[in-house]
């Protein structure tokens, strides 16, 4: 039985370092805002950005696999919503996205409790130009601001990623 405790423990403790080697923090710059992107996820080059995010609404930091293929976007946005109006902002978004956003099926849309505060949670595939598409969208209040990330991955990458991806999202800290 000793033996059994003292493996379980060497396998959790050896679980633990092996997430810290993997985890990152990042901090978004002028906020207290951080997360933990995987092992690998670089800063996407303006020129990429602009590549994979051509309209004038790109976000200003992304980082991504070494394929780019996964990628975390994340940026605060002038325009504010309250908290207390989520709900309509989540249907509004809803619309929006689906008229805009080719093959667009969801997988989830609700308001959920992180990091201390409501966020607005959107997940759906869609059609890109060249491949299929898998986003996980969160959104909330910040400072009078918007704070949006997107955890966006092909199909075909989303299976090995998937869990990175919503470790990261669990990992997110406002303060």
């Amino acid at each position: 039985m000793r033996k059994r405790l003292v493996t379980l423990a060497t396998f959790v403790a050896s679980m633990a370092l092996s997430y810290a080697s993997w985890a990152e923090r990042l901090t978004l710059p002028e906020t207290t805002v951080s997360f933990e992107a995987p092992t690998g996820f670089t800063a996407l080059s303006d020129d990429e950005i602009k590549a994979k995010y051509p309209s004038n609404r790109a976000p200003r930091f992304v980082r991504g696999n070494a394929s780019r293929g996964t990628t975390i976007a994340y940026e605060i946005r002038p325009n504010a919503i309250p908290d207390s109006a989520l709900e309509n902002a989540m249907g509004a978004f809803e619309q929006v996205f689906t008229r805009i956003i080719p093959g667009i099926v969801w997988k989830r849309r609700e308001i959920v409790q992180r990091a201390g505060q409501r966020w607005i949670e959107l997940e759906a595939t869609s059609n890109a130009i060249d491949t299929d598409i898998h986003n996980l969208m969160l959104i909330t209040p910040y400072d009078g601001k918007l704070l949006t990330f997107n955890f966006n991955s092909t199909k075909e990458q989303f299976p090995k990623f998937e869990r990175e991806l919503r470790t990261s999202i669990d990992s997110i800290r406002l303060k």
